[in-house]
Parts: structure tokens; C-alpha cells; sequence
């Protein structure tokens, strides 16, 4: 395997891996907040459910990438890299995804902590306590166009 298609490789895997590690860290805790009002207040189910997995997507956004990127660099269809340069290009192209991700998703999950606290004091403010943690999705949803739009622009060849 020639060097281009290493880095390329590598970018698609930290996009999934740093989304991935981000988002099992943020639904994680979000979790273990979840089960602590569930506990006390069984019907909270749903409303808490939600709010847990909110942070669950930034690691779908970093499959995705990597699902473009490898269908880019003819792993799975596409015209094979072969040079450095491109290579190198599509590990930068995925960056964004991969850290913001990562990032992204731990703070959605505290944040998503504390709306889970919320929703357990005052069940009738749960449209409001969703509005918190989707803020923090905005800036996953930027990174993932930045890496897309990074992508899908490489010329091969």
C-alpha cells in the first residue's frame, strides 16, 4: 500500500474513532444521569432517553466522513489514490470532524446532564431543556460540512 493511501486511511479512521470516542463519553455520563432520574421517576423515561442521546450523533457524522472518504480513495469504488499530496489532503479533510466531534460531544453529553436534571425538577420544561445541548450540536454540524465539503473537493489524479 503506497503512502497517499495510508494517510487517507488514517484520516477516515480518526474520523470515526475520535467522533466515536466523543460521543460513547458524552452518552456515557449522559446515561448515568438518565438512570438516576429514571430511577426516582420511572415515567421520565422518554424525556430522558432523548436528552441521552443527543450526543450519540457526533459519531455518525464521523462515519459518515469516513464512508465518503473511503468511497473517495477507492476502498470501496472510486479511482485509487496513489500520491502523498492527495493522501495528505483527505487525513486534513477529516480532521475537522474527527477533534470536533471528539469535542463536541463530551460538552453535549455534560450539558445534556444537566438538562437531564432539569427535566427530573420541572418535567414541563423539557422543549427548553432540549434547546441547551442542541446548541452545542451546531458547531459538530459545521465541522461535518467543513469535512464533506473538504472531501468531496479533492481532485484525484
Amino acid at each position: 500500500m503506497n503512502s497517499g493511501m495510508v494517510f487517507a486511511i488514517l484520516g477516515a479512521a480518526l474520523s470515526t474513532a475520535l467522533a466515536g470516542i466523543g460521543s460513547a463519553w458524552g452518552v456515557g455520563i449522559a446515561g448515568q444521569a438518565a438512570a438516576g432520574v429514571v430511577s426516582e421517576d420511572p415515567d421520565q423515561f422518554a424525556k430522558v432517553l432523548l436528552l441521552q442521546l443527543l450526543p450519540g450523533t457526533q459519531g455518525i457524522y464521523g462515519l459518515l466522513v469516513t464512508f465518503i472518504t473511503l468511497s473517495r480513495i477507492g476502498v470501496l469504488g472510486g479511482t485509487p489514490i496513489t500520491d502523498v499530496h492527495t493522501g495528505l489532503m483527505y487525513l486534513f479533510a477529516c480532521l475537522p470532524i474527527a477533534i470536533v466531534g471528539l469535542v463536541s460531544a463530551y460538552h453535549q453529553g455534560r450539558t445534556s446532564v444537566s438538562c437531564i436534571g432539569l427535566v427530573a425538577k420541572k418535567p414541563d420544561q423539557f422543549g427548553k431543556a432540549m434547546l441547551f445541548p442542541a446548541m452545542v450540536e451546531t458547531y459538530a454540524i459545521l465541522s461535518l460540512l467543513v469535512s464533506i465539503l473538504a472531501i468531496t473537493n479533492i481532485k484525484v489524479g
